[in-house]
């Protein structure tokens, strides 16, 4: 249910609209006000307190209006942007939580092929044809994911990432660089930039260390 504007309800940007209206409004006045003074003061001279007291009095008036107009531009200027940028995050963003619920789908499509034999591929009739038929809708649903934003990441031989792998397990690997993804039990994914779901994967242990051997690496070079 969406809430209801009551009659004679400003929003935030029609209130800025507004303000600054009556800030450029009060600069105005203040700039003829101070404009009619001067005039008194050609006229008459200098001479008198009175008319020198009310231009001082005026000019302060101005530079209080104009700062007050300048504050509520920027203020408008700050809202508009949020506003802005509250937009595209929603339009970048929205599908997530459709998205987080259809991985699963993406995960038994998966199942369902590696549960399946290896010769099935190669039989002939209605088994291979089952194979394909999976296939194609894993691949068309992936691409869909794409379209959107939503990516399956890879996670085998990269260096772990916590911002984007949860490790379930270690595993003693001598050739691999310590700390390195060796085994994936079920995919992650992201939305643009932001993480979706976790891959749960399995670390390397018991290697050389990945920084020592970037260096090795970069020595070599020399």
């Amino acid at each position: 249910m969406t809430d209801k504007k009551n009659p004679g309800e400003q929003t935030e940007p029609e209130i800025e609209v507004v303000d600054q209206a009556r800030a450029e409004a009060e600069a105005e006045a203040a700039e003829e006000a101070l404009a009619d003074a001067n005039q008194f003061s050609e006229v008459y001279g200098d001479g008198d307190e009175a008319a020198l007291s009310r231009i001082a009095e005026l000019e302060a008036e101005l530079a209080a209006a104009k700062d007050q107009m300048l504050r509520a531009l920027a203020e408008a200027e700050n809202t508009r942007r949020r506003a802005e940028r509250d937009r595209q995050e929603a339009t970048k963003y929205g599908a997530v939580g459709i998205a987080r619920d259809l991985l699963s789908v993406s995960d038994n499509l998966r199942r369902a092929l590696e549960a399946l034999p290896e010769d099935a591929r190669d039989s002939e009739g209605w088994a291979r044809d089952l194979i394909t038929g999976v296939e194609l809708i894993e691949r068309e649903f992936l691409d869909a994911f794409g379209k959107h934003g939503v990516v399956k990441m890879e996670p085998l031989g990269q260096p772990f990432d916590h911002n984007f792998h949860q490790a379930m397990f270690e595993m003693e690997d001598l050739e691999k660089p310590s700390g390195t993804v060796v085994q994936q039990m079920q995919p992650g994914y992201r939305l643009h930039d932001r993480l979706l779901r976790a891959a749960m994967v399995g670390v390397s242990k018991g290697g050389p260390k990945a920084e020592k051997k970037a260096e090795t690496e970069a020595g070599d070079g020399e």
